[in-house]
């Protein structure tokens, strides 16, 4: 969406080559009557997984299969994550799902830039000095596209919270229900976080930037 440019041209781009070829791979494999291609948002989402270890490759993948799911059309109310039973439940939970997916963006962004992250800047480090500021501008970028998706998501999140919403919940998407009530009441806040860590991140560059290239 927003940095998917910034990232095909930062960050390695084998993982996005590899999904993209799976995603090829299984839509060309034969189907039986019932099947159909992944093209919904709904299809993409199920990409998205949760690693046990964390690796940019596999953050890389996620944003990818995330960024498919915010570009694609809903699927019919009939096949979305959550019951769906009148039209004013259908376009609540479309809002929600926007906010989600733009948060788990965000998550993904702020895993990313925490693997290229360094927290301190040691002067034994000095050596290296070009590889640590090269890491760290990949993570600034990280967490400087992460308060670009929070903006998305809390347009999406003030739309689910109107008044013509009032007492209608949709308890199959609970997680998506809290996620929008703690972003209404300030309790969830990318941006403070984000700006934290883009702050704390600026000095360690700037160490960096100073120190003296020499081995010791």
């Amino acid at each position: 969406m927003f940095y998917k440019g910034i990232f095909m041209s930062i960050f390695l781009r084998k993982s996005i080559f590899s999904a993209l070829l799976a995603f090829v791979f299984f839509a060309l494999i034969p189907h039986n009557a019932n099947a159909y291609m992944m093209k919904y948002k709904e299809d993409f989402y199920k990409l998205y997984h949760i690693h046990y270890a964390q690796n940019p490759d596999n953050c890389i993948e996620n944003i990818y299969w995330l960024e498919k799911a915010v570009q694609a059309d809903f699927a019919n109310p009939m096949f979305a994550t959550a019951k769906i039973t009148t039209e004013k439940e259908w376009e609540k939970y479309r809002y929600m799902f926007q906010m989600h997916l733009n948060l788990k963006l965000i998550e993904q962004h702020l895993r990313l830039g925490r693997i290229y992250d360094k927290k301190v800047a040691y002067f034994y480090d000095a050596p290296w000095k070009a590889e640590y500021l090269d890491d760290l501008e990949k993570a600034k970028s990280c967490y400087t596209a992460g308060l670009c998706y929070w903006k998305e998501a809390k347009v999406w999140a003030e739309k689910a919270n109107a008044t013509s919403f009032n007492f209608l919940y949709l308890d199959d998407a609970q997680f998506w229900e809290d996620e929008r009530t703690r972003i209404a009441t300030g309790e969830l806040d990318y941006e403070k976080i984000l700006n934290r860590e883009l702050t704390r991140l600026q000095k360690v560059i700037d160490t960096f930037v100073e120190m003296d290239e020499k081995t010791y």
